[in-house]
């Protein structure tokens, strides 16, 4: 009969704990779902904070009274050099291809001239000219970069 009690006992320790390891589990689950939810919703914020200072840039070149060509012209210069340190800060980079082998996977061919038209000759399946930059942000391709590729 005590035996009997001290198994009872036991079920229920054990019922009780495997109800608890459920509820932890299904919480960790509820928190990591919140986790993702917030990782997904947030992951542009440092993008977005480092453009601000472009943005900004923008509309005050904007409120100038009758600006001059050169003044516009230094007011974009300083703009762009703003974005360009919002896409370094941010992993985003050019890519630059001229004279590199086609890369399919990097690059987008638009046309294709003989290599021993360009000077210098550029050989085979290289990147004769750069029609539209591409960018990567990380390791990743943006947008692939549309290019001139030399054929044989």
């Amino acid at each position: 009969m005590q035996e009997l009690e001290q198994l009872r006992e036991q079920l229920k320790s054990a019922q009780e704990q495997s109800l608890r390891a459920i509820a932890e589990m299904d919480n960790l689950r509820k928190r990591t779902a919140h986790e993702v939810s917030n990782a997904h919703k947030y992951a542009v914020e440092s993008f977005a904070a480092s453009l601000v200072p472009v943005l900004d840039s923008l509309e005050l070149s904007l409120k100038v009274d009758n600006p001059s060509v050169e003044s516009l012209k230094e007011g974009a210069d300083a703009t762009l050099r703003l974005l360009h340190a919002a896409f370094e800060k941010n992993h985003l980079v050019a890519i630059e291809p001229v004279g590199q082998r086609f890369d399919p996977n990097r690059h987008q061919a638009i046309s294709m001239v003989p290599g021993s038209s360009v000077s210098p000759a550029v050989s085979a399946n290289h990147v004769v000219t750069v029609l539209q930059k591409g960018y990567l942000i990380h390791d990743r391709v943006l947008r692939p970069a549309l290019v001139t590729v030399a054929q044989a």
